[in-house]
C-alpha cells in the first residue's frame, strides 16, 4: 500500500516532467553518434566512455522512441521512483522505522530533488544512487561483498560516488575483516574509477571536468565553501533552486569563512555522533566529489545533492521521528507543493529559463537560451540586454544573429556573425554561420570559402561539410569523424 501511495504521489508532483523538452546538454543525447546508432550500446563500453550503464540505457531510450522526450523523462521518474522505494529497506538497519519513512518521504518530494528527476541529463545520478541504495540495503543485512558488487554498476553509472565506500565506513560499527576487506576492495575500484575519470576528461575537449574546467583546484575549493552553505539553504528553506545556479568564483576570505564554518559543523556533529550529527557529515562524505578539488565548469548544481540526500534524509527522519506526528506530515505537505511548483516551471524552456533570469540577472547564458523560447521582437530584447552586460562576448552576437537569419534579415545577420568571429577568430561555427548568412545573399563564392575555413579548423563539422556540399563542392569527410545516422545519409545523397 505505502508502494503504490508513493508513486501516486510521485506522479502527482511531477506530472509536468512529461511535457518537459530537452534543456542544454538533453540536447546532445539523440544527437551523439553513439547512442544513434544501432550497434552504439557496443560503443557505450568503450575504454573513453566513463558511465557506460547510462549511455546504454540513452541508447535504449532512443532505439525504442526516437528523440521524444517524454519517454526520457518518464524513465528518469521510474528511477527515481525505485531509489524512494529503496530507502526505507537500505535505512533500516541504521535508524528507527519511523525515521527510515520519514527519510524515503523527505527523499521523495524536496524541491531540491527536481533537477535531477527532470534533467534526462543527471539520470547517471539517478542510476548511481539506486545502486547504492541497492549495496547500501545489503551492507545493512551485513552480506558486504553483495554490497560490493552492487557498488560496481554504481561507479559504472557515474563515477561521483567514489567516496561512497568511506559513508559505508562511517556506519560500520563492526570490526569484521570481512567489512573491512570489503571496503578495501571497494576503495580501490573508487581509486581506478577516478584514474579513468581523469584520463577521459583529460583527453576530451570541452568536457568541463577536470583539466578542461578552466578553473584552478583551489579556486574551486575555495567556491565550494560558499556552495555548500548554498546548498544548506536550498535545503532548509527550499527557495533558489535553478539550472543556472548563481554561483560565480570565490577567491579568498568568503571560501575560508566558508570551509571554517563547515569545520566547525563537523566538529559540532562529531560531539554528538549518535543520531542526525552521524548523517550530517556521512552527507559531506558523499558529496565531497563534486565539492572539494576536482573542478567543473558548472560551479554548482543541484542534481549533485541527489546522492547526498540519503544521509540528509536520513538526518531530517531521525531528527523528526519523535516529534508530534503533524510537524512532518506540515513539513512534507509544504515541500510537495513548492516540488510541484518547480517541476511545473520546467514543464516549458520559457518558464525553465525565464526563472533562471530571475534568479541569475548577471548571468549572460539564462539569457540566451531564454531567447531560444521566445518570438523574434523578445528573442532580440533579451540579447540585447544581454550585450549591454557582455558586449565582448561573442556568444550573444552568435545568437543575435541566428535570431535575425531565421527571420530572414540576413544582411544583420552577417553582420553580427561577423562580430561574433571578431571575438572569438578561430572558432569553425563563427565561419560556418558567416557562410550560411553570405550563401543567403547570394554571395556564393565567399560562403564556399567561410565553410572551407570552418572545416580546416574542424575537420568534422557537419554543418560546414553539409552547407559546402550544398553548394556543390565535393568534400569527404576523415575517416575518424563521428556522424549519426541520419548525418551519414545526408552526406551520403549529397554526393
Amino acid at each position: 500500500m505505502a508502494a503504490r501511495l508513493t508513486l501516486v504521489l510521485l506522479l502527482v508532483f511531477f506530472a509536468p516532467a512529461f511535457e518537459a523538452g530537452f534543456y542544454l546538454d538533453d540536447l546532445s543525447i539523440p544527437n551523439d553518434p553513439v547512442i544513434t546508432s544501432t550497434d552504439g550500446w557496443r560503443e557505450c563500453w568503450g575504454l573513453m566512455q566513463t558511465r557506460p550503464i547510462a549511455c546504454t540505457t540513452y541508447w535504449a531510450n532512443y532505439a525504442l522512441h526516437g528523440p521524444a522526450p517524454a519517454w526520457y523523462h518518464a524513465d528518469n521518474l521510474v528511477l527515481h521512483a525505485l531509489c524512494v522505494l529503496l530507502m526505507v529497506p537500505a535505512l533500516s538497519a541504521f535508524v528507527p522505522a519511523r525515521a527510515a519513512m520519514l527519510a524515503a518521504a523527505f527523499f521523495a518530494i524536496h524541491p531540491v530533488q527536481t533537477e535531477a528527476v527532470i534533467y534526462v541529463f543527471a539520470r547517471p545520478t539517478l542510476l548511481m544512487t539506486l545502486f547504492c541504495l541497492l549495496a547500501l540495503r545489503e551492507w545493512g543485512k551485513g552480506r558486504h561483498w553483495i554490497a560490493a558488487a552492487w557498488f560496481v554498476p554504481a561507479l559504472l553509472s557515474k563515477e561521483e560516488c567514489v567516496a561512497f565506500p568511506l559513508f559505508l565506513l562511517l556506519l560500520e560499527n563492526s570490526r569484521a575483516l570481512k567489512a573491512r576487506m570489503a571496503i578495501g576492495a571497494m576503495l580501490g575500484l573508487s581509486a581506478l574509477a577516478g584514474l579513468r575519470s581523469l584520463y577521459v576528461t583529460s583527453h576530451i575537449a570541452g568536457s568541463g571536468a577536470g583539466l578542461q574546467s578552466g578553473i584552478s583546484p583551489l579556486d574551486y575549493f575555495l567556491t565550494q565553501g560558499v556552495v555548500l552553505w548554498r546548498y544548506a539553504q536550498m535545503l532548509v528553506v527550499p527557495y533558489g533552486m535553478t539550472i543556472d545556479a548563481p554561483v560565480a568564483i570565490t577567491r579568498g576570505w568568503p571560501g575560508v569563512v566558508g570551509w571554517i564554518a563547515v569545520a566547525a559543523v563537523v566538529f559540532v556533529c562529531a560531539r554528538k555522533w549518535r543520531g542526525a550529527g552521524m548523517w550530517i557529515v556521512a552527507s559531506l562524505v558523499l558529496i565531497a566529489p563534486s565539492s572539494t578539488l576536482l573542478p567543473a565548469a558548472d560551479l554548482a548544481a543541484d542534481r549533485r545533492l541527489y546522492l547526498p540526500m540519503i544521509a540528509l534524509c536520513a538526518a531530517c527522519g531521525w531528527w523528526l521521528h519523535e516529534k508530534p506526528r503533524w510537524i512532518p506530515i506540515a513539513l512534507t505537505a509544504a515541500l510537495a507543493l513548492v516540488t510541484l511548483r518547480q517541476a511545473t516551471i520546467w514543464r516549458t524552456g520559457e518558464s525553465l529559463w525565464r526563472e533562471a533570469v530571475r534568479l541569475t540577472p548577471e548571468k549572460v547564458r539564462p539569457r540566451i537560451q531564454l531567447a531560444r523560447q521566445l518570438p523574434l521582437a523578445g528573442a532580440l530584447a533579451v540579447l540585447a540586454d544581454a550585450k549591454k552586460m557582455a558586449p565582448d562576448d561573442p556568444a550573444i552576437a552568435t545568437e543575435t544573429g541566428r535570431v535575425l537569419l531565421e527571420s530572414g534579415d540576413a544582411a544583420r545577420a552577417l553582420a553580427e556573425f561577423g562580430r561574433a568571429l571578431a571575438l572569438a577568430p578561430n572558432d569553425p561555427r563563427s565561419f560556418n554561420n558567416r557562410g550560411v548568412a553570405l550563401q543567403q545573399l547570394g554571395q556564393r563564392d565567399a560562403a564556399a570559402d567561410d565553410f572551407r575555413r570552418a572545416l580546416q579548423r574542424d575537420p568534422c563539422l557537419f554543418d560546414a561539410r553539409w552547407n559546402l556540399m550544398q553548394l556543390g563542392h565535393a568534400s569527404p569527410a576523415p575517416a575518424d569523424c563521428r556522424y549519426t545516422l541520419r548525418q551519414k545519409e545526408l552526406l551520403h545523397i549529397g554526393k
